[in-house]
């Protein structure tokens, strides 16, 4: 993974800085999303891992397969990708530009999974306290998961704040299990 990260990493900074300087960054976050979708797809890659098909050839089938949602300047930095055979990192690449548009705009994402659909009171006090944790701006999605019991379940990045009952059980399972 890290590896991957390395190699994408150069193509991610370059569409980023390019994106910038067009003043298109959502946009390119869109297009990187939607061709990573389309990547995603056992079909498309299937397709694409033909060596019968020339590189030109594999950026203009996922060109066509993304339709009208990406640009002429997308369509020559997918066909820079597959010249140099990555098309495979879109995903990585798409990750990495999102990481920088958030350092960008001083934001985190921030994943709320609570066992029951939460208030929206409830929510504006959690997203106060993580942006004064944080120092950013904090943009959140919220998903309901009945396993965890009660309580909420944080993700903001490699942040992970455990407060669901789910969570108190298995520490103290595991605490009852090291004691014996």
């Amino acid at each position: 993974m890290a590896e991957l990260t390395t190699i994408a990493r150069p193509y991610a900074k370059a569409a980023f800085v390019f994106a910038k300087e067009q003043s298109a960054l959502a946009q390119w976050e869109s297009m990187l999303a939607t061709a990573s979708a389309v990547m995603a797809d056992e079909g498309v890659r299937l397709a694409l891992d033909n060596p019968a098909l020339g590189a030109a050839k594999k950026a203009d089938l996922l060109a066509e397969i993304c339709g009208d949602v990406i640009d002429e300047t997308f369509r020559n930095f997918l066909h820079q990708l597959a010249q140099n055979k990555r098309l495979t990192l879109l995903a990585t690449i798409g990750d990495l530009f999102h990481q920088f548009l958030s350092d960008e705009h001083q934001f985190a994402d921030v994943e709320l999974v609570s066992a029951f659909p939460m208030e929206d009171a409830d929510v504006a006090g959690l997203v106060a306290s993580l942006k004064k944790r944080l120092g950013v701006e904090v943009r959140v999605s919220k998903q309901v998961d009945p396993s965890l019991i009660g309580g909420v379940l944080i993700r903001a990045g490699d942040t992970v704040i455990d407060g669901s009952v789910r969570g108190r059980l298995n520490k103290l399972a595991e605490q009852l299990n090291s004691r014996v």
